[in-house]
């Protein structure tokens, strides 16, 4: 049994006895959660709510929503995980939300739930709800943290559905091919009501279940597109064409499901300059293919599974340098390594294996990450000490590449100040 809650505690006691709260970290499944947002009254946190689902760009995606929608209202923003602090999880109108305001929501869903057990991540999303309700945000963004059909975003019924890419990932939970990951993802949608997809390639899966749902499918390539012009984007969507400089950093599909986002949301199509706004927004997320001029230039890109890095990698190629590239690779033990680092090797001239065990309860020790890898380069036991090695040993025209997981950018990387 858990000790009792630490009512008067700081965010860090909170998540400390949120982490023993439940039998397992994962148990997905509605009806617990379910239960305790009744209770506390937040299915509706907004009056109006996007759900984003998908493998990869969904944190991208978000993003560029949040920063269209800020000239229609308050905007609340529930993304994960977070590099530094738990608090970079929940935004108000772009910013996290304070302390205070965390512990606040944690009181509440703690008088709310009774004897009903919640998972770590249960309680993210419910203290989430409760904020953004208690903030009265216009619109609410909530980013499915696993699958979506189960995850306990999907107790809200959005209003607008949004399907990023579809990728092999989280095997175990979710099912062992695209198929059976589209049909969990696409468990987000609901019956009358716009469900977007960007993934040109989407599984027939995701076609079933909106049939089944009745929901009112739009998929880029159909119902909306993008296409390059000549140094230049143009959006179609119906009768309305939209043309912006392309950004290097921002991914056409990610741009043109969140502009099909806003515009199901809103009734409108939001202006060029802020969508061009927007683009520097998420090109200067911390950790997306972030650029950093250091000793070397560095790059940070928190894709952990096959198909995000497989994009890191286009990148790279598409952005030669003279001198060589130093990659320093730390993963999760239920990650695809072997896959992940395949591909690193078509851009890598030198590894530096980083050791996760010490920084979370599924982080891969650098002699297991080598193993498993079939990488031959020097161990750490700490990424920073794998990035410092990596920058001690580079010359005039190299780059150093930081990649694998989110635990190995953020301890690579030195924090901003808060």
């Amino acid at each position: 049994m858990s000790a009792a809650a630490p009512l008067d505690g700081s965010v860090d006691d909170w998540l400390a006895w949120q982490l023993t709260l439940h039998a397992t970290e994962m148990d997905l499944g509605l009806e617990r959660v379910g239960q305790v947002a009744d209770a506390l009254g937040v299915r509706a946190p907004a009056a109006r709510t996007v759900v984003v689902a998908g493998t990869n760009g969904k944190g991208s995606c978000a993003s560029l929503i949040e920063s269209m929608l800020v000239e229609h209202g308050r905007v609340g923003t529930y993304t994960s995980p977070h590099l530094w602090r738990y608090n970079e999880r929940f935004r108000v109108d772009g910013a996290p939300v304070t302390d205070d305001a965390l512990c606040a929501a944690f009181r509440a869903i703690e008088q709310a739930r009774g004897d009903i057990s919640l998972t770590f991540f249960e309680y993210g999303t419910l203290a989430a709800l409760w904020l953004f309700a208690d903030q009265q945000v216009d619109y609410a963004i909530l980013e499915v943290g696993l699958g979506g059909r189960l995850d306990a975003v999907n107790i809200v019924d959005a209003d607008v559905a949004l399907i990023t890419n579809i990728g092999l990932d989280h095997v175990d939970w979710l099912g062992p091919d695209r198929q059976s990951i589209g049909f969990e993802k696409a468990g987000v949608m609901r019956a009358g009501r716009p469900a977007i997809c960007c993934d040109r390639d989407r599984p027939a899966s995701i076609d079933t279940v909106a049939a089944r749902t009745g929901a009112d499918l739009r998929v880029i390539g159909e119902a909306f597109d993008v296409s390059p012009q000549a140094g230049r984007w143009r959006f179609v969507h119906d009768e309305n064409t939209i043309d912006i400089p392309a950004l290097q950093g921002v991914i056409a599909e990610n741009l043109a499901g969140a502009l099909a986002a806003v515009q199901a949301l809103t009734g409108r199509w939001p202006s060029v300059a802020t969508i061009q706004r927007a683009c520097r927004i998420q090109v200067g997320l911390i950790g997306r293919r972030e650029r950093v001029d250091d000793i070397l230039p560095i790059i940070y890109d928190v894709g952990h599974n096959a198909e995000a890095v497989a994009a890191l990698v286009r990148d790279l190629v598409s952005q030669p340098v003279s001198g060589r590239t130093h990659i320093v690779f730390g993963m999760l033990i239920d990650k695809p390594v072997e896959t992940v680092a395949a591909c690193l090797e078509k851009v890598a001239d030198r590894f530096y294996l980083a050791g996760l065990d010490g920084l979370g309860t599924r982080g891969l020790d650098a002699a297991a990450l080598a193993r498993r890898s079939g990488i031959d380069g020097p161990c750490f036991d700490h990424p920073r000490a794998a990035l410092e090695a990596a920058l001690e040993a580079g010359e005039a025209g190299d780059r150093v590449v930081v990649c694998g997981s989110f635990l190995t950018v953020a301890h690579a990387r030195r924090q901003l100040p808060s």
